[in-house]
């Protein structure tokens, strides 16, 4: 399976402008990690560029990256975003496909609240309530073109137990996408480095014409995290 961890990307998915480094005043009750965690986000120059376009996260700009590359957001497609909060990836999807203009549809779904986006539908619900995959459906009235996963579970710091957990969201996203894609569609979904369960990957190889990995630019170098991206459903 090939890995590609960069592509040709329009300046629109790139930050734009340099920034003076702000440093972090020690502050008291405020623990070393926490500093850290501050500085970084006050420094990073994507954190800087979404709050200036509005994005709602960093995030928005991995998914920007991604279609950059592979080019599958356009105008008209009918999308599903499984863990849609804070709404950076909806907010993209419905800037891409532009679903006021035509038939698209722009669908998301997240157990955290979401602040409604314009142009989509978002539902506060559990994506493993066994109801969710059928209100998903229901909302959709059709095939998907793109299932989008940026599904994530919180960090217990061990890293066999993260992956699994992580591994095994993408598993149930790729359950979904097979019910719902129509043939030529698109599955994108979170996992983490040390490569995709071969199970996983088994599957994802029977259902798409392509398969790949990215590591998209926004993905901050020290993170474990990377895409798979499979292209070409086959139905």
């Amino acid at each position: 399976m090939a890995k590609d961890t960069r592509g040709s990307r329009p300046t629109g998915s790139l930050p734009t402008g340099r920034r003076a480094t702000v440093r972090v005043k020690t502050a008291r009750g405020r623990t070393v990690s926490s500093q850290q965690w501050l500085q970084r986000q006050l420094n990073d120059p994507y954190v800087a560029e979404a709050k200036k376009r509005g994005y709602r996260s960093r995030a928005a700009f991995k998914l920007l990256q991604i279609d950059d590359q592979f080019h599958f957001l356009k105008a008209g497609t009918r999308i599903v975003d499984l863990g849609a909060a804070p709404g950076g990836w909806t907010q993209v999807a419905v800037e891409r496909t532009k679903p006021g203009r035509s038939r698209g549809i722009v669908i998301g779904i997240d157990l955290t609240p979401v602040e409604p986006v314009p142009g989509a539908t978002i539902l506060a619900k559990d994506f493993y309530d066994d109801d969710a995959p059928s209100a998903l459906i229901e909302l959709l009235a059709g095939p998907a073109d793109v299932v989008l996963s940026d599904m994530a579970a919180s960090a217990t710091g061990d890293t066999q137990t993260d992956h699994m957990r992580i591994m095994g969201l993408a598993e149930a996203a790729h359950d979904f996408a097979r019910q719902v894609l129509k043939p030529g569609g698109t599955f994108v979904a979170k996992v983490l480095r040390g490569g995709t369960e071969r199970t996983l990957l088994d599957r994802l190889k029977k259902d798409f014409a392509k398969v790949r990995h990215v590591k998209p630019e926004a993905s901050r170098s020290d993170s474990a995290e990377m895409y798979v991206v499979g292209t070409g459903f086959r139905g």
